[in-house]
Protein backbone atom coordinates (compact mmCIF):
# COMPACT_ATOMS: atom_id res chain seq x y z
CA UNK A 1 0.00 0.00 0.00
CA UNK A 2 0.99 3.26 -0.34
CA UNK A 3 2.81 5.35 2.60
CA UNK A 4 1.18 8.60 2.42
CA UNK A 5 3.17 9.55 5.84
CA UNK A 6 6.17 9.97 7.97
CA UNK A 7 7.16 10.24 11.57
CA UNK A 8 7.18 14.17 11.95
CA UNK A 9 11.00 13.54 13.42
CA UNK A 10 13.06 13.68 10.42
CA UNK A 11 16.65 14.85 10.74
CA UNK A 12 18.31 17.14 8.37
CA UNK A 13 20.09 14.61 6.04
CA UNK A 14 19.42 13.80 2.41
CA UNK A 15 19.89 9.86 1.07
CA UNK A 16 21.18 10.25 -2.05
CA UNK A 17 20.23 6.47 -4.05
CA UNK A 18 22.29 6.22 -7.58
CA UNK A 19 20.29 3.80 -9.94
CA UNK A 20 21.26 1.60 -12.77
CA UNK A 21 19.31 -0.97 -13.85
CA UNK A 22 17.83 -1.98 -10.68
CA UNK A 23 13.95 -2.46 -10.67
CA UNK A 24 14.35 -5.64 -8.85
CA UNK A 25 16.27 -4.15 -5.45
CA UNK A 26 15.42 -0.54 -5.29
CA UNK A 27 11.83 -0.63 -3.55
CA UNK A 28 13.42 -2.71 -0.98
CA UNK A 29 16.56 0.21 -0.38
CA UNK A 30 13.88 2.84 -0.25
CA UNK A 31 11.62 0.89 1.98
CA UNK A 32 14.50 0.58 4.28
CA UNK A 33 15.47 4.37 4.29
CA UNK A 34 11.06 5.16 5.07
CA UNK A 35 11.33 2.14 8.07
CA UNK A 36 14.40 4.68 9.70
CA UNK A 37 13.18 5.64 13.37
CA UNK A 38 14.75 8.98 12.55
CA UNK A 39 14.08 9.29 8.46
CA UNK A 40 15.82 11.51 6.81
CA UNK A 41 14.13 14.76 5.16
CA UNK A 42 14.53 13.91 1.34
CA UNK A 43 15.22 10.71 -0.64
CA UNK A 44 17.18 11.83 -4.31
CA UNK A 45 17.48 8.84 -6.42
CA UNK A 46 19.48 9.41 -9.70
CA UNK A 47 18.88 7.56 -12.67
CA UNK A 48 21.95 7.09 -13.95
CA UNK A 49 21.20 6.71 -18.10
CA UNK A 50 19.54 3.02 -17.00
CA UNK A 51 18.10 2.72 -20.59
CA UNK A 52 15.44 0.21 -19.57
CA UNK A 53 12.46 0.61 -16.93
CA UNK A 54 14.25 2.13 -13.84
CA UNK A 55 12.99 5.07 -14.25
CA UNK A 56 9.34 4.39 -14.60
CA UNK A 57 9.95 1.79 -11.16
CA UNK A 58 11.49 5.35 -9.48
CA UNK A 59 8.81 7.41 -10.15
CA UNK A 60 5.89 4.52 -9.11
CA UNK A 61 8.01 4.40 -6.09
CA UNK A 62 8.25 8.35 -5.47
CA UNK A 63 4.36 8.00 -5.62
CA UNK A 64 3.90 5.87 -3.03
CA UNK A 65 5.01 7.99 -0.11
CA UNK A 66 4.49 12.01 0.49
CA UNK A 67 4.85 14.45 -2.13
CA UNK A 68 8.24 15.91 -2.30
CA UNK A 69 9.98 13.66 -0.22
CA UNK A 70 11.48 11.42 -2.97
CA UNK A 71 13.20 13.20 -5.44
CA UNK A 72 13.98 12.12 -8.62
CA UNK A 73 17.21 13.49 -10.78
CA UNK A 74 17.35 11.50 -14.27
CA UNK A 75 20.95 11.62 -16.24
CA UNK A 76 21.18 11.34 -19.98
CA UNK A 77 23.40 8.83 -20.12
CA UNK A 78 25.66 5.96 -17.56
CA UNK A 79 28.33 7.76 -16.20
CA UNK A 80 29.26 5.41 -13.00
CA UNK A 81 28.19 5.67 -9.29
CA UNK A 82 30.51 8.50 -8.49
CA UNK A 83 29.20 11.13 -11.33
CA UNK A 84 25.66 9.83 -9.84
CA UNK A 85 26.39 10.19 -6.67
CA UNK A 86 28.01 13.30 -7.51
CA UNK A 87 25.04 14.60 -9.16
CA UNK A 88 22.62 13.70 -6.14
CA UNK A 89 24.62 15.41 -3.79
CA UNK A 90 24.54 18.87 -5.45
CA UNK A 91 20.98 18.38 -5.46
CA UNK A 92 20.71 17.54 -1.76
CA UNK A 93 18.79 20.64 0.35
CA UNK A 94 20.02 19.14 3.75
CA UNK A 95 23.64 19.86 5.59
CA UNK A 96 24.09 16.21 5.70
CA UNK A 97 24.37 13.39 2.84
CA UNK A 98 23.93 9.62 3.49
CA UNK A 99 24.61 7.09 0.19
CA UNK A 100 22.67 3.98 -0.15
CA UNK A 101 23.40 1.77 -3.24
CA UNK A 102 20.04 0.16 -4.55
CA UNK A 103 20.57 -2.85 -4.07
CA UNK A 104 21.46 -2.75 -0.35
CA UNK A 105 19.82 -1.56 2.96
CA UNK A 106 20.06 0.06 5.92
CA UNK A 107 19.31 -0.93 9.36
CA UNK A 108 16.22 0.70 10.84
CA UNK A 109 18.37 2.78 13.21
CA UNK A 110 21.35 3.99 11.05
CA UNK A 111 20.34 7.26 10.60
CA UNK A 112 19.38 8.23 14.66
CA UNK A 113 22.76 6.73 15.36
CA UNK A 114 24.76 8.38 12.62
CA UNK A 115 23.10 11.64 12.45
CA UNK A 116 22.67 11.73 16.15
CA UNK A 117 26.67 11.62 16.29
CA UNK A 118 27.87 13.33 13.98
CA UNK A 119 25.69 16.31 15.10
CA UNK A 120 26.97 16.20 18.46
CA UNK A 121 30.38 16.27 17.16
CA UNK A 122 30.53 18.61 14.29
CA UNK A 123 34.53 18.54 13.79
CA UNK A 124 33.45 14.78 12.28
CA UNK A 125 33.05 15.80 7.94
CA UNK A 126 32.84 11.89 7.19
CA UNK A 127 31.83 8.94 9.16
CA UNK A 128 31.16 5.48 7.80
CA UNK A 129 30.63 1.65 9.90
CA UNK A 130 30.54 -1.62 8.87
CA UNK A 131 28.16 -3.97 6.55
CA UNK A 132 26.53 -7.14 7.41
CA UNK A 133 26.00 -9.47 4.78
CA UNK A 134 22.84 -10.82 4.72
CA UNK A 135 21.91 -14.29 2.71
CA UNK A 136 18.30 -14.98 3.48
CA UNK A 137 17.06 -11.68 2.06
CA UNK A 138 16.03 -9.78 5.39
CA UNK A 139 16.78 -7.07 6.86
CA UNK A 140 18.12 -7.16 10.45
CA UNK A 141 15.93 -6.03 13.11
CA UNK A 142 17.95 -6.86 16.05
CA UNK A 143 19.17 -3.72 18.41
CA UNK A 144 23.32 -2.17 17.09
CA UNK A 145 23.97 -1.97 20.51
CA UNK A 146 25.99 0.41 21.96
CA UNK A 147 28.15 2.62 19.33
CA UNK A 148 31.97 2.84 19.95
CA UNK A 149 33.77 5.18 17.62
CA UNK A 150 37.20 4.96 16.29
CA UNK A 151 39.18 7.43 13.84
CA UNK A 152 40.20 6.25 10.99
CA UNK A 153 43.76 7.79 9.93
CA UNK A 154 45.66 7.10 6.17
CA UNK A 155 48.07 4.40 7.61
CA UNK A 156 44.80 1.94 8.47
CA UNK A 157 42.96 3.37 4.82
CA UNK A 158 46.16 2.35 2.95
CA UNK A 159 45.70 -1.27 3.97
CA UNK A 160 42.36 -1.33 2.83
CA UNK A 161 38.91 0.65 2.89
CA UNK A 162 37.46 0.05 5.72
CA UNK A 163 33.82 1.10 5.45
CA UNK A 164 31.77 1.52 1.54
CA UNK A 165 29.78 4.01 0.40
CA UNK A 166 26.44 2.25 1.83
CA UNK A 167 27.68 2.79 5.16
CA UNK A 168 28.98 6.55 4.66
CA UNK A 169 27.44 10.22 5.99
CA UNK A 170 29.03 13.02 5.04
CA UNK A 171 28.45 17.09 5.65
CA UNK A 172 26.89 18.64 2.56
CA UNK A 173 30.00 20.84 2.26
CA UNK A 174 32.54 18.50 2.22
CA UNK A 175 34.90 19.74 -0.31
CA UNK A 176 36.18 16.51 -2.07
CA UNK A 177 33.69 14.79 -4.82
CA UNK A 178 33.81 11.92 -6.43
CA UNK A 179 36.20 11.08 -9.44
CA UNK A 180 34.21 11.45 -12.32
CA UNK A 181 36.09 9.03 -15.00
CA UNK A 182 37.00 6.60 -12.26
CA UNK A 183 33.77 3.54 -12.40
CA UNK A 184 35.81 1.36 -9.71
CA UNK A 185 37.03 1.76 -6.80
CA UNK A 186 35.91 5.62 -6.82
CA UNK A 187 34.66 5.21 -3.12
CA UNK A 188 38.15 3.78 -2.27
CA UNK A 189 39.95 7.07 -3.81
CA UNK A 190 37.60 9.42 -2.35
CA UNK A 191 37.62 8.14 1.23
CA UNK A 192 41.82 8.28 0.54
CA UNK A 193 42.03 11.58 -0.82
CA UNK A 194 39.82 12.71 2.70
CA UNK A 195 42.22 11.44 4.67
CA UNK A 196 45.49 12.37 2.52
CA UNK A 197 43.85 15.55 2.46
CA UNK A 198 43.79 16.27 6.42
CA UNK A 199 40.21 15.52 7.02
CA UNK A 200 39.03 13.46 9.87
CA UNK A 201 37.49 9.65 9.20
CA UNK A 202 35.21 8.15 11.71
CA UNK A 203 33.93 4.85 11.85
CA UNK A 204 31.25 3.69 14.27
CA UNK A 205 31.41 0.08 14.90
CA UNK A 206 28.12 -0.89 14.41
CA UNK A 207 26.73 -3.31 11.46
CA UNK A 208 23.93 -0.34 10.16
CA UNK A 209 23.82 -1.33 6.52
CA UNK A 210 23.15 -4.53 4.70
CA UNK A 211 23.86 -6.04 1.49
CA UNK A 212 21.91 -9.20 0.01
CA UNK A 213 24.66 -10.17 -2.54
CA UNK A 214 28.33 -11.89 -1.71
CA UNK A 215 31.22 -9.51 -1.14
CA UNK A 216 32.92 -10.62 -4.20
CA UNK A 217 32.06 -12.42 -7.27
CA UNK A 218 27.94 -12.37 -7.39
CA UNK A 219 27.30 -10.18 -9.91
CA UNK A 220 27.45 -5.98 -10.45
CA UNK A 221 30.63 -4.34 -9.94
CA UNK A 222 31.93 -7.12 -7.61
CA UNK A 223 32.05 -9.93 -10.03
CA UNK A 224 34.54 -7.40 -12.16
CA UNK A 225 37.28 -8.28 -9.24
CA UNK A 226 40.19 -7.57 -11.38
CA UNK A 227 39.33 -4.07 -12.93
CA UNK A 228 38.72 -3.27 -8.88
CA UNK A 229 41.87 -4.76 -7.98
CA UNK A 230 43.45 -2.47 -10.95
CA UNK A 231 41.40 0.51 -10.30
CA UNK A 232 42.51 -0.03 -5.90
CA UNK A 233 46.39 -0.38 -7.79
CA UNK A 234 45.85 3.03 -9.68
CA UNK A 235 44.35 4.74 -6.29
CA UNK A 236 47.61 3.76 -4.79
CA UNK A 237 50.37 5.02 -7.30
CA UNK A 238 47.88 8.14 -7.56
CA UNK A 239 48.94 8.73 -4.15
CA UNK A 240 52.23 8.42 -5.00
CA UNK A 241 52.24 11.01 -8.42
CA UNK A 242 50.97 13.23 -6.19
CA UNK A 243 53.80 13.22 -3.73
CA UNK A 244 51.65 11.91 -1.11
CA UNK A 245 53.35 8.61 -0.65
CA UNK A 246 56.83 6.90 -1.37
CA UNK A 247 57.78 4.48 -4.25
CA UNK A 248 58.29 2.08 -1.85
CA UNK A 249 55.67 2.45 0.12
CA UNK A 250 53.70 2.06 -3.27
CA UNK A 251 55.44 -1.08 -4.10
CA UNK A 252 54.80 -2.49 -0.74
CA UNK A 253 50.69 -1.70 -1.02
CA UNK A 254 50.67 -2.80 -4.15
CA UNK A 255 52.61 -6.65 -3.33
CA UNK A 256 50.14 -6.48 -0.84
CA UNK A 257 46.90 -5.56 -2.70
CA UNK A 258 47.61 -8.52 -4.97
CA UNK A 259 47.87 -10.93 -2.00
CA UNK A 260 44.59 -9.83 -1.12
CA UNK A 261 42.84 -10.34 -4.41
CA UNK A 262 44.04 -13.72 -4.71
CA UNK A 263 42.41 -14.30 -1.37
CA UNK A 264 39.23 -12.66 -2.64
CA UNK A 265 39.53 -14.81 -6.10
CA UNK A 266 39.84 -18.29 -3.35
CA UNK A 267 36.95 -17.24 -1.48
CA UNK A 268 34.35 -16.78 -4.21
CA UNK A 269 36.08 -20.12 -5.78
CA UNK A 270 34.96 -21.81 -2.72
CA UNK A 271 31.64 -19.87 -2.18
CA UNK A 272 30.79 -20.97 -5.74
CA UNK A 273 31.14 -24.51 -4.89
CA UNK A 274 29.50 -24.67 -2.09
CA UNK A 275 26.19 -23.64 -2.81
CA UNK A 276 26.38 -25.14 -5.99
CA UNK A 277 25.58 -21.74 -8.27
CA UNK A 278 27.68 -19.29 -10.01
CA UNK A 279 27.91 -16.01 -8.86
Amino acid sequence: MPITTLPEECVPVSAVIPCYRCSDTIRRAVRSVAAQTAPPREVILVDDGSGDTTLETLQQIASEYPPGWIKILELATNGGAGQARNAGWDAANQPYVAFLDADDAWHAKKLEIQYGWMHSHPEAQLTGHPTTWVRNGEIPTAEPGSARVARIDRRRLLLGNCFSLRSVMVRRDFPIRFHREKRYMEDYWWVMQAAFSGHDIFRIELPLACMFKAPYGAGGLSSRQWEMEKSELDNYWCLKRAGKLGVLMALALTVYSLLKYAKRVAVATCLRRSDGRAY
